[in-house]
């Protein structure tokens, strides 16, 4: 697939790359956190990718008026409207938003596994969750919901009804990962291998596992995109950077490379 058109904009940080922010009125700093990267970072880079689990949950785009929804949403736009085109993959928390979303924030919406060419670098683009192979249970879960017709069933619900369900399903998720290995929910070496070989690129960028890392085999470079908790000790968050020459860099929530 083609490199999405950048603007006219002159910045020697091409694009950036977060996830796993997981943003919610209950953890306010998280919030503050992305609207300071926003203004002092996206800004100034011509393309900034949200690579899945941007929000906690996402019921479904009628939730759009809600407060907190809007406040995103305008910290989204306001990035777009000063030059930088933002592009979104849905993790497995907010793999519901859509048109109305995108068209709100001024985003463009991606294909879960996304191919580009960015400063020269061609590389493979995806949330990661897919790629967990040996969670057998959440494969199952996610085959099913994220089928259309799953998923139009699921949006014909009421919006209170919806979050209950989504509150019920998040609790359960986490009783179950108690009992799950680091093993069973990190991506699968095949999975990796099967993405780089269909996609023919030796650079992929994924979040979902939150566990950032560079990972190197043979040729390829996997490099794992960190949560957002600046509240954690050490705070954790960060971001992934590509500049003019192709170099690609990891960056912590200050900013500074690591």
């Amino acid at each position: 697939m083609s490199q999405p058109q950048t603007g006219e904009r002159v910045s020697d940080v091409l694009a950036l790359f977060i996830s796993d922010l997981h943003l919610q009125p209950a953890h306010p700093a998280t919030s503050e956190a992305f609207f300071d990267f926003l203004e002092r970072h996206a800004r100034r880079a011509q393309q900034l990718y949200l690579l899945g689990d941007l929000f906690e949950f996402w019921a479904g785009d009628d939730d759009i008026g809600d407060a907190f929804n809007q406040q995103i949403i305008a910290a989204l736009r306001s990035v777009v409207d000063a030059g930088t085109r933002v592009y979104w993959i849905g993790g497995n928390r907010d793999f519901l938003v859509g048109t109305g979303f995108a068209e709100a924030a001024g985003l463009t919406l991606l294909p879960e596994t996304y191919v580009t060419e960015i400063g020269g670098q061609r590389l493979v683009l995806l949330h990661g969750d897919a790629q967990c192979t040996e969670d057998v249970k959440y494969m199952e879960f996610r085959a099913m919901v994220r089928q259309p017709a799953y998923q139009q069933q699921f949006l014909a619900m009421p919006l209170a009804q919806r979050k209950a369900i989504i509150a019920g399903m998040r609790e359960n998720s986490r009783s179950e990962q108690g009992g799950k290995s680091y093993e069973i929910m990190d991506v699968t070496p095949q999975a990796i291998g099967d993405v780089f070989a269909q996609t023919g690129t030796d650079i992929m960028i994924h979040g979902h596992t939150h566990r950032p890392a560079l990972h190197r085999v043979g040729a390829t470079r996997r490099y794992v995109l960190p949560d957002w908790e600046p509240d954690a000790t050490p705070p954790r968050g960060g971001w992934i950077a590509i500049d003019g020459n192709g170099a690609i860099t990891r960056h912590d929530l200050s900013g500074a490379v690591i």
